[in-house]
């Protein structure tokens, strides 16, 4: 049974553009209804809720800040693995243009460290005018209106289908673009690996080998033409090297050392040239998993930054706890964090597939 949790309905205003979308989802589908944060976390700390597929949807007021989102948000930091073996998407409607995409990718953030999977393309916004849904109904031949309605469906749809893939030897792909007699992202990932050890087969892509050359914003019909052959305008590495690569693993590991709050360069590169491939190949069945590391903080603005391309846009699977979030400094410092070769164990199960096994030491 699917279980919906409502929030915001007290602070978002009108609701009966999302009243609509939602009650025409369910029309045939089974479903329990909680509204507001206190109502589902109370239904979890008395063992009142079993758990299943769940859909997060929010009515967002225009001035983008809905305390029950917070609360909620606050809630699964504070209880780890609350959403332990639930697959999740969201749907956010808010009632201007801006902060859905925003609250989204924290709200799933701490879902996902709470435990929950998300599918590829997890979410669904409307923002106040619908314009979001413009190619989406350029492309359909069908209103605004009827564009969005039709998302939640398949949302609704693609949330109860959802089986996590399993491989008795993932094919992996770990890809970074740090200096290895310096990082601290590079020293975590290779503690990972030694605890994979040789359970998968495990394909290492260094971006600093050879130029990548950013994407330049080719037209729709060009960048199909060169996706269909596995190619794109640019070449370089990422056609000789990273585009095979993408297509035979089952699950990507990227390696993203914190830069002014942000991924580097030549991964964010990495990224915008996986958009050729993408449109002529389907990801819904790939894993993607993160290993952040910051001098400072802000490691969770970089998780959430490829919660937004990986999963929302290019389509990879969120397992629970896909990332794994650091702070280290010097050089070397990584080694020094308390715990810190429980966790990265921790990781290297989940890599392997053996989520249910990893998770069951998440208080850290």
């Amino acid at each position: 049974m699917l279980t919906v949790l409502k929030i915001g309905w007290e602070e978002g205003g009108n609701t009966r553009r999302i009243d609509y979308v939602l009650n025409r989802a369910l029309r045939e589908i089974p479903a329990e209804e909680f509204c507001g944060c206190a109502a589902f976390t109370g239904a979890i700390e008395n063992k009142r809720w079993n758990g299943g597929p769940l859909l997060i949807a929010v009515c967002l007021p225009h001035c983008g800040v809905c305390l029950d989102a917070q609360r909620l948000i606050g809630w699964l930091n504070e209880n780890r693995d609350s959403l332990r073996g639930t697959t999740a998407g969201i749907l956010i409607d808010g009632k201007g243009e801006l902060y859905t995409k925003n609250l989204a990718r924290q709200m799933v953030f701490s879902a996902n460290r709470a435990g929950a999977a998300f599918p590829g393309k997890a979410l669904v916004e409307a923002t106040g005018d619908l314009y979001n849904f413009n190619v989406m109904s350029k492309i359909s031949r069908v209103g605004h209106y009827e564009a969005y309605a039709r998302s939640v469906e398949n949302l609704v749809r693609k949330i109860l289908s959802f089986r996590m893939p399993f491989s008795p030897r993932p094919k992996v792909l770990a890809v970074h673009a740090s200096n290895s007699t310096t990082s601290n992202s590079l020293l975590l990932w290779e503690m990972i690996r030694q605890g994979i050890g040789g359970r998968c087969d495990i394909t290492e892509i260094s971006l600093r080998n050879g130029t990548v050359v950013d994407c330049s914003g080719c037209s729709y019909e060009t960048c199909v033409h060169f996706g269909e052959q596995g190619d794109c305008l640019y070449g370089g590495v990422m056609v000789e090297q990273v585009y095979p690569a993408i297509l035979r693993c089952d699950t990507l590991v990227m390696i993203c050392p914190n830069y002014n709050d942000a991924v580097s360069a030549n991964i964010t590169a990495f990224i915008n040239r996986l958009t050729a491939l993408f449109r002529t190949n389907d990801f819904s069945g790939k894993k993607v998993y993160a290993l952040v590391v910051s001098g400072y903080s802000g490691g969770d603005i970089v998780a959430e930054q490829i919660i937004g391309a990986m999963c929302f846009n290019k389509s990879f699977i969120l397992p629970g706890n896909f990332a794994l979030v650091e702070t280290a400094n010097d050089p070397g410092s990584i080694l020094e964090r308390l715990r810190i070769q429980k966790r990265a164990a921790e990781m290297a199960a989940r890599i392997c597939g053996k989520e249910k096994a990893a998770d069951q030491n998440l208080s850290l």
